[in-house]
C-alpha cells in the first residue's frame, strides 16, 4: 500500500480532512518564505489533536537546530523533514535531540542527485523536483525514471508536482513508500481543495490495485 503525505497544511480543518481520508502523514511547513508556512500556534494545536492518528511532519530549511528542537517538542512532531542544505551530521543530531524520525529531502535534477541521497542514513528520503531558487512546492515533476538510481535501502517518499491525474503513473513507475502532495491538492497556497484531496487518495488506491493485480 502506497502511503500518502499531505503537505502544506496551515489549518486544523484541512489537517482533520487529511486524517479522515487516511493520510499517513501531514506536513507543517516552518519556513517563513513559503506561502504555505504555518503559524506555530496553529501547528501546536494540530499536533496535539492528531499526533495519535498520523505522522506529524515538521518541514524545515536551514533552521538552527535549537529552533527545530523547540518546535518538535511544542508541536508534537514525529518526523523532521529537512529540506535545506543540512548535512548528515545535522540530521543525526536532530534525531538525537528530538527523538523524532528524520526525512531528508533531495532535490532531483539527475541520477547523481538520487545516488547522493545514500549519504544520509535517515529514516526516509524525500525526492523532490530541483527548481533553482525554490525549496519545494514548485508544482513541477521530475523524470521519475531517475528514481531507479536509488539503492532502496531507505524508504522513498516521492514528491514534486503530484496531482490526482499523474499520481497513478508516478506510483506505477517508482513504487515509492509514500507520495507527497502540496500544490496538487490545493484551492490556493496553504488551503486544500476537498474534492482534489479525495480524488488524490482515490487515484493512489487505484494505482495500488493495479500493482497488486
Amino acid at each position: 500500500m502506497t502511503r500518502v503525505k499531505i503537505c502544506g497544511i496551515t489549518g486544523a480543518d484541512d489537517a482533520r480532512r487529511a486524517a479522515e481520508l487516511g493520510a499517513w502523514a501531514i506536513g507543517l511547513i516552518f519556513h517563513e518564505p513559503s506561502p504555505r508556512s504555518v503559524d506555530p500556534a496553529v501547528a501546536e494545536a494540530i499536533g496535539a489533536e492528531l499526533r495519535r492518528d498520523l505522522e506529524v511532519v515538521g518541514v524545515f530549511a536551514n533552521e538552527p537546530l535549537d529552533r527545530v528542537a523547540e518546535l518538535a517538542e511544542r508541536c508534537s512532531l514525529s518526523i523532521l523533514q529537512l529540506h535545506g542544505d543540512e548535512g548528515p551530521a545535522f540530521c543525526r543530531e536532530a534525531a538525537r535531540r528530538t527523538g523524532a524520525k528524520v526525512m531528508k529531502a533531495v532535490r532531483v535534477h539527475d541520477r547523481a542527485d538520487v545516488r547522493g541521497a545514500a549519504a544520509f542514513h535517515t529514516d526516509f528520503h524525500l525526492l523532490d523536483t530541483h527548481v533553482p531558487g525554490l525549496r519545494g512546492g514548485t508544482g513541477e515533476t521530475f523524470s521519475w525514471e531517475l528514481v531507479d538510481a536509488h539503492d532502496r535501502r531507505t524508504p522513498i517518499v516521492l514528491s514534486g508536482g503530484l496531482t490526482p491525474d499523474n499520481v497513478p503513473e508516478a506510483v506505477e513507475t517508482t513504487h515509492p513508500f509514500a507520495v507527497d502532495t502540496a500544490s496538487g491538492t490545493e484551492a490556493s497556497p496553504g488551503r486544500k481543495d476537498p474534492a482534489k484531496l479525495k480524488a488524490f487518495f482515490r487515484a493512489v488506491e487505484r494505482a495500488d490495485r493495479v500493482e497488486v493485480a
